[in-house]
């Protein structure tokens, strides 16, 4: 039985390191705060005081933290994962970063014989608790089928993307399309809104048309019951969407829509909405036609 590591216990990283705990994996957890380790410790898992100390321990150790910054500092820092590393350690990065970041990750861990995968997530805290997630994986293939066992206890789709970077291309481009949708849910509701017809039925109307996407089965409901709590959180999705735009400059792509979408999240984090799901966009536009959806 593999041996298994886990580093940043937040909203996803808790629910998917219980999920590796139940489905029998020994677990190692560390994370800056105490009451998440402490949590899951009182499940089962084993605590560790710093990244190298998990790292010295297992045969896979798992990441999830907010940002490039982050996962560096654990990766390759002081007391980081390369000072425990092991030949034939495996590095799982879950967090969303810079794809140019994973290769460098990748590229150090390397020169100590630790295989680096960039495994980002999508489907939200409600994928993490469930075991839903879909995870789009770069870096070696052989690497990836030792540690396939662990990720069918975390996720439902699992695909390899490419080398690495390869799967945190993949999450951008997540994002590209979960913004989109985002921004024109909220366009459409408000737009119905002002122009004197009910939302809800605006909804019904079209959701089993061709615009039927996953947003639009889910969000409305709970925005119309006045629910815009995270999900995802808004400051996460202009973080990702940064990382878009950081990426699209690196290698000269033309992303206009994001372009503006990004410009909307922005809006919403400086009208001090950060800590709402990513759909409260629609409260940038409602602002701009001065109607709510629930007026």
């Amino acid at each position: 039985m593999l041996k298994v590591g886990y580093i940043g216990l937040g909203l996803m990283g808790k629910s998917i390191a219980r999920n590796v705990l139940k489905a029998g994996f020994p677990l190692v957890v560390h994370n800056r705060s105490r009451a998440a380790v402490d949590e899951l410790v009182s499940e089962g898992a084993q605590a560790a005081n710093s990244p190298k100390e998990v790292a010295r321990q297992v045969d896979i150790i798992f990441t999830n933290l907010p940002d490039s910054p982050d996962v560096e500092k654990v990766a390759l820092g002081e007391n980081g994962i390369i000072e425990g590393a092991h030949a034939g350690l495996i590095l799982v990065d879950n967090s969303t970063i810079k794809p140019a970041s994973a290769r460098k990750i990748a590229q150090e861990l390397a020169k100590k014989g630790v295989f680096a995968l960039d495994a980002p997530v999508s489907g939200g805290d409600i994928g993490a608790r469930n075991a839903t997630l879909t995870i789009m994986v770069g870096g070696d293939a052989s690497a990836l089928e030792k540690a396939m066992p662990v990720f069918q206890a975390m996720g439902k789709t699992i695909t390899h993307v490419g080398d690495s970077g390869a799967g945190q291309v993949a999450k951008a481009a997540n994002q590209i399309m979960v913004a989109a949708q985002m921004v024109a849910m909220g366009e459409l509701l408000v737009f119905s809104k002002k122009a004197g017809v009910d939302p809800r039925k605006v909804v019904d109307a079209i959701k089993a048309g061709a615009a039927q996407c996953w947003s639009l089965d889910v969000k409305p409901p709970r925005l119309f019951a006045g629910n815009r709590s995270p999900g995802f959180k808004a400051y996460m999705q202009l973080k990702d969407m940064k990382i878009i735009m950081d990426t699209a400059q690196e290698f000269d792509i033309p992303v206009p829509g994001t372009m503006e979408n990004t410009r909307l999240f922005q809006q919403m984090i400086d009208m001090g909405l950060g800590e709402l799901d990513n759909s409260a966009v629609v409260g940038v536009i409602e602002k701009l036609a001065g109607v709510g959806i629930l007026d």
